[in-house]
């Protein structure tokens, strides 16, 4: 037992001054890695940036492991939580490498040790721990665009009514807005600046936000085009029907909140409240405990 952790150790230590001569040493990555690497190095802290230059030696064999339909939904993922942080396919596959190998050393360590709840929480660690970031983006996101729609498409019917055109008009709002439904909107006038035509660019930001009232603001807009309709009387009509989803999906979360909050006030609070009143009434009479206690 004790040669087995002394090897453990060993190879913990072995492959922490294997990181660091890995972190220091001047390795020509491909030029898709390498990009990776300056770009995700200017927006992200210390530890993301030791980590991704320690991991992307690494990223090609994970990325060739996932194969191509896992990479292309990641990649996606990726899209949906707007990159956050400079977060690209090859980072995440750095990242996922350096925390696979934490979790698997730290897994055989704690079963050396016989304590294998801990051994689960490092395999949980090194599996999940690369994608938890990810969710959270994505969450925080998609929140944050639904939350800005309705004002932003208030504020163009307004612009657009003002007499600009509808191009100019979401280039004038969306140099006034921060975050990233703005960002999306700079995007895709990006785009059609490029020579994309105004519903492929609307069609790739649809696809880019999994988000219901992105998919509705796209929709009517491609369907006002298409019938002729006013784009201002558009813009005012989609606004109400995204305001009206949010008063029913606010409705929807209250009335599922009730049933979990009189579960967890069931559940502790009664029986808690229950035993601080009885100890307290039982503590307040004056009883003798020495009967009892036999002291």
């Amino acid at each position: 037992m004790e040669l087995l952790l002394a090897l453990a150790m060993g190879l913990g230590v072995w492959g922490m001054f294997t990181g660091i001569r890995m972190y220091r040493a001047d390795v020509k990555l491909p030029s898709d890695l390498a990009l990776a690497l300056e770009v995700g190095s200017t927006r992200t802290g210390a530890v993301g940036s030791l980590v991704d230059r320690v991991g992307m030696r690494y990223a090609p064999a994970v990325l060739r492991l996932m194969g191509p339909k896992q990479v292309s939904r990641y990649r996606r993922r990726i899209d949906l939580a707007g990159n956050p942080g400079g977060l690209t396919i090859d980072r995440y596959a750095a990242r996922r490498a350096v925390y696979g190998g934490i979790g698997a050393l730290g897994a055989f360590a704690a079963l050396l040790q016989g304590s294998f709840f801990i051994a689960l929480l490092m395999l949980a660690f090194g599996v999940f721990w690369s994608e938890v970031g990810i969710w959270s983006a994505i969450r925080v996101r998609k929140d944050a665009i639904e939350r800005t729609l309705p004002d932003f498409l208030d504020v163009l019917a307004v612009v657009v009514s003002a007499g600009l055109g509808f191009r100019q008009a979401l280039d004038r709002v969306a140099s006034r807005y921060e975050g990233p439904w703005a960002d999306e909107i700079r995007i895709t006038l990006r785009q059609m600046d490029m020579g994309v035509s105004r519903r492929e660019a609307f069609q790739e930001l649809r696809r880019r936000n999994d988000s219901e009232q992105v998919a509705m603001f796209v929709t009517a807009l491609q369907q006002g085009e298409e019938l002729g309709a006013p784009i201002v009387d558009t813009l005012v009509s989609i606004a109400k029907d995204m305001r009206r989803t949010d008063a029913q999906n606010a409705r929807r979360k209250a009335a599922r909140a009730v049933p979990k909050a009189t579960l967890m006030i069931t559940t502790f609070m009664v029986p808690a409240t229950m035993l601080l009143l009885g100890a307290g009434m039982l503590l307040g009479s004056g009883t003798d405990f020495s009967s009892i206690t036999g002291e």
